[in-house]
């Protein structure tokens, strides 16, 4: 007898001898070596990443006069931008059968593009520099994701892209952190900053070109020879498409990160401190996702999503209600765990459906779709700021996760699929 929605929650997705479950212990010691690299890959990346991130909004806004539409418009931009390139990257990794070479090239061109931050004399500058840093992520994206996808056992997916998460996300905090004391020790240098943060985007470039190897591919399966054709897009299925309108509402729930700084620059914190909110929602998200991946491969990962976004609910109320340290603090701890408990958990939803000569496809579809809506709710989210202030921004954020909330319940056990 089949479970119904709310009690597939809580029950393991599969019944019977082939379903593995794993323990954290057991997890952490049967991941294969190259989902290790591969997160260090992206910690070393985003510690270059957020170090420049994490000043950006302000930089922007005291120091170039930008609007904070404008810094929600480069946002939205430059996300949609990675996501719209992971469609071609991810497709062209199937076609050609191979992920490590496009994954590699996406990274370098993260790295060159590094010294365009603190060489940029301009908004004009500064958008040209994310735009293209963030091209580099969209060619990395889905062919990296999909290489995850390959290498991990089947009943260790979630354990896997939680990892990779965690790992990344401890470089989302080490950024900021390094940021803070550079600023303190030289007195608010935001050019000094960013040229420090070229160094680990090199780090990165060379461990994924020389440290990861590429598992051969099945002999028993050919590359897929259009990807991008509707043929395609029907071969993937129902289910996969259902958890990418899922995505898309999850998205449209969670805008840009840059408003939780530019929230914490309006209840007063001081330009120096302001990327301790990154380092404090990053530290929520890396100490959940590995956790929240190596639990989602036991139960039914739908119940974990529906939980994180109470989380988002709860951080918007927070940063909408408690304009002060301890709401900012409570917001963006919220903030992070809700991250933790639905991204790799999307991405391991994506592994288990895609067939494996469509997964870099898959991934693509996946992110352009959730980068568009990223833009919608970041430009939303800016415009919103400008007009009505940071109250009105975060509270239209808890309605967009309230709906997406109510969504998720009545797809119940619509997201389950079996091992492919």
């Amino acid at each position: 007898m089949d479970n119904p929605p709310l009690a597939g929650f809580l029950l393991p997705e599969n019944e019977g001898p082939d379903v593995t479950t794993t323990t954290p212990n057991t997890a952490r010691a049967r991941l294969p070596r190259g989902i290790w690299v591969l997160g260090f890959v992206s910690m070393l990346m985003d510690i270059s990443s957020e170090m420049v991130h994490a000043l950006l909004p302000v930089y922007l806004v005291t120091v170039l006069g930008a609007s904070t539409l404008t810094v929600g418009f480069i946002e939205g931009i430059a996300e949609a931008t990675a996501s719209i390139t992971k469609i071609f990257s991810g497709a062209l990794s199937d076609w050609l059968g191979r992920r490590k070479l496009l994954a590699a090239a996406g990274y370098g061109l993260a790295a060159l593009t590094k010294p365009l931050f603190p060489l940029a004399p301009s908004v004009g500058w500064l958008v040209a520099a994310r735009f293209i840093d963030r091209i580099g992520k969209g060619i990395r994206g889905a062919p990296r994701d999909a290489l995850i996808a390959d290498i991990a056992p089947a009943g260790l997916r979630g354990a896997s892209f939680g990892l990779r998460q965690s790992l990344d996300t401890i470089g989302a905090f080490v950024g900021p952190l390094v940021a803070i004391g550079l600023m303190w020790w030289t007195a608010d240098n935001f050019t000094l900053v960013f040229w420090v943060a070229v160094l680990p985007a090199f780090l990165s470039f060379g461990l994924i070109a020389f440290a990861v190897s590429e598992p051969e591919p099945d002999a028993g399966k050919e590359p897929a020879k259009n990807p991008l054709n509707t043929a395609a897009m029907r071969q993937l299925g129902a289910v996969y498409w259902r958890i990418v309108a899922v995505g898309i509402v999850f998205t449209l729930a969670r805008f840009s990160e840059a408003f939780l700084i530019l929230r914490a620059q309006n209840i007063g914190l001081s330009v120096m401190w302001v990327p301790a909110v990154l380092v404090l929602m990053n530290v929520a998200y890396a100490l959940s996702a590995y956790p929240a991946g190596v639990l989602s491969d036991r139960i039914n990962r739908t119940g974990l999503l529906a939980l994180g976004l109470v989380f988002l609910a709860g951080a918007d109320l927070a940063l909408a209600l408690l304009p002060s340290l301890g709401g900012l603090a409570l917001g963006v701890v919220l903030w992070g765990l809700h991250m933790g408990l639905t991204q790799g958990l999307l991405s391991a939803l994506v592994a288990d459906t895609a067939p494996s000569s469509l997964r870099g496809t898959a991934f693509g579809y996946f992110n352009l779709f959730t980068g568009l809506a990223l833009l919608a709710a970041s430009v939303i989210a800016g415009a919103l700021w400008d007009a009505y202030g940071p109250t009105a921004t975060f509270l239209t954020g808890l309605g967009f996760a309230l709906l997406a909330l109510v969504g998720l319940l009545a797809v119940g056990n619509g997201l389950a699929v079996e091992d492919r």
